[in-house]
């Protein structure tokens, strides 16, 4: 059970948390290898193992979410292609519970996500979340992203929160890592970001499987 008591400001992640990561796995694992394979005159499989690498690359660094990076890298329209499948965006269980339960509160709530700004406005327009934040950030507006050293304070200096009385939920550990080292008070991970995946076992942070076990409380 959260220390409610304790917490002014609620910083959620999207994509994984808020949002089933599913959409982003299938884009990115078999959509986007897809395209690729077509473009390029590749079985899905040589598409895969050829990109692979190149995605894995990136990993934790700001390229690996920017569309705009790998549309001129891969020579697709990334954001268009998301489009294509927009039908996959879905919100996790009991999401909108939590967050009328926050807004209900008055404590502040902001939407804190590596999301390029196109993919984060596709998102927003399908699931209509945008009307529950006080504020919404996107990383690639600081040019880091929250995994990086130096985001969390670039955050802090914009919004003014006081970080010990500040929750984040994300399903990222290394964000969740970064922002321990910043010193957020109060961290929870989601052990099943993608409703088609096992749930994850996770020691280093408190973990929840949906939104109602942060309820008790509240």
């Amino acid at each position: 059970m959260l220390a409610w008591h304790d917490i002014d400001t609620v910083l959620l992640d999207m994509d994984g948390t808020l949002l089933d990561l599913n959409f982003d796995n299938h884009f990115w694992q078999e959509f986007v290898p897809l395209h690729y394979g077509d473009l390029h005159g590749l079985t899905l499989d040589d598409a895969k193992q050829t990109l692979a690498p190149r995605f894995k690359a990136t990993e934790g660094k700001l390229a690996w979410y920017c569309l705009d990076y790998w549309s001129k890298e891969l020579n697709l329209d990334i954001a268009g292609l998301k489009q294509d499948v927009a039908d996959l965006i879905a919100v996790h269980p009991h999401v909108v519970e939590f967050l009328d339960a926050v807004r209900a509160t008055g404590r502040r709530l902001m939407l804190v996500t590596n999301s390029h700004r196109d993919s984060l406005s596709l998102k927003m327009e399908r699931t209509c979340l945008y009307r529950y934040f006080d504020d919404i950030v996107s990383s690639h507006d600081y040019g880091l992203a929250k995994e990086q050293d130096g985001f969390w304070q670039i955050l802090q200096d914009h919004y003014r929160f006081e970080k010990q009385r500040t929750l984040l939920v994300d399903d990222s550990l290394a964000v969740l890592h970064s922002a321990q080292s910043f010193g957020i008070g109060h961290l929870v991970s989601i052990s099943k970001p993608d409703s088609q995946r096992p749930v994850r076992q996770i020691e280093a942070f408190p973990a929840v499987e949906d939104f109602r076990w942060l309820m008790t409380g509240l």
